[in-house]
């Protein structure tokens, strides 16, 4: 069972080898056509916070959702999350109404010094509020 756990140097190079590939493949056109769900774009404050409840007091971030679909959303942060890291984000009622929503941070790139592009993916399929798909069918 340890032995599972150590990998080969071989094995190890032939896995980066193969995610290395992956990357290459992975253009924006493949990538949206690999999407599961619909994407909206939309403008709306959102607070992200740590996923913990003993983290909560750490960090609290007030972030612009950039677009949004029943399986995560992208956003803009003034500073870095963590990728991996499970969050919780409370979206302006006014704005967006949704119920508070735990997810993960998928990828942070930086965009300039204090904008970093957040892509997140929640745990849960969420329903688009009535007023937002209202809204796109008017456009």
């Amino acid at each position: 069972m340890i032995d599972e756990l150590f990998e080969s140097p071989q094995a190890r190079k032939q896995d980066d080898a193969n995610l290395i590939q992956e990357l290459e493949r992975n253009t924006p056109e493949e990538l949206r056509r690999q999407r599961a769900h619909f994407r909206v774009t939309v403008r709306a404050r959102v607070i992200v916070q740590p996923g913990n409840a003993s983290q909560l007091a750490s960090l609290k971030l007030q972030c612009t959702v950039g677009d949004l679909s029943e399986g995560g959303c992208r956003l803009v942060a003034p500073a870095p999350l963590a990728v991996g890291d499970i969050f919780r984000l409370t979206f302006n009622p006014a704005e967006l109404p949704l119920a508070l929503t735990f997810a993960r941070c998928m990828r942070c790139q930086l965009l300039r010094e204090d904008a970093y592009d957040v892509g997140f993916r929640f745990f849960s399929s969420i329903a688009l509020p009535e007023t937002l798909l209202a809204s796109l069918e008017s456009a």
